[in-house]
């Protein structure tokens, strides 16, 4: 795990505290004007939060996403994962592989900060979060 998000976990999160805030239906264009990003790009953070179940997107004119989730019911841990995929905590710190037997020797301190984050991350609920202005 690298101890950095991407921009497609931040507009998700974004989008799903406007949507809850909202608590009706959003047009996409409203959407990613909130967030502060284009149609296309928002429909890739969506996606993976529309198959969580946590978001539905009705398509046409008078479409747009509802939140179908109650923000104190999903981590921020939860969100980076829907969008990134599952976090491996076996991951080693030097190089994209599953950490092997000879360990380097940043390997324990490492270990304990990513348990430590992925525990904070996994603890903190969205409605924790400001929602965007």
């Amino acid at each position: 795990m690298r101890l950095e998000i991407t921009r497609r976990s931040d507009l998700a999160t974004r989008a799903l505290l406007a949507l809850t805030a909202d608590g009706g239906r959003m047009k996409a264009s409203t959407l990613a004007e909130a967030v502060g990003t284009t149609s296309g790009f928002l429909s890739q953070a969506m996606t993976p939060l529309v198959a969580k179940g946590w978001v539905r997107s009705e398509p046409g004119p008078r479409g747009g996403y509802t939140a179908r989730v109650d923000p104190a019911a999903v981590s921020v841990l939860e969100v980076i994962e829907a969008i990134e995929g599952r976090t491996d905590s076996g991951q080693c710190v030097l190089e994209d592989r599953p950490c092997g037997g000879a360990t380097c020797a940043l390997h324990h301190p490492w270990s304990i900060a990513r348990e430590r984050l992925l525990g904070e991350l996994a603890a903190t609920p969205l409605s924790s979060l400001p929602a965007p202005s």
